[in-house]
């Protein structure tokens, strides 16, 4: 698979990840790896909160989407 925004340039650079929000290839130099909070509830104990990272695409990290 190809980076998307590396294909619309003519280029074919392999993709390093897929962006969480808009599902689009990304290459090492478009991609941006942001980090988010997940919640979870294990059973019969209070609520977690563990920090994770997901990988998104140059329009999806500025537009801040979750």
């Amino acid at each position: 698979m190809h980076c998307l925004d590396c294909h619309a340039r003519g280029a074919a650079t392999p993709a390093v990840g897929i962006c969480r929000a808009c599902g689009a290839a990304v290459c090492a130099d478009h991609a941006r790896v942001v980090t988010h909070e997940v919640h979870r509830r294990p059973f019969l104990a209070p609520p977690v909160e563990t920090p994770a990272r997901s990988v998104r695409c140059f329009p999806c990290a500025g537009a801040g989407s979750r």
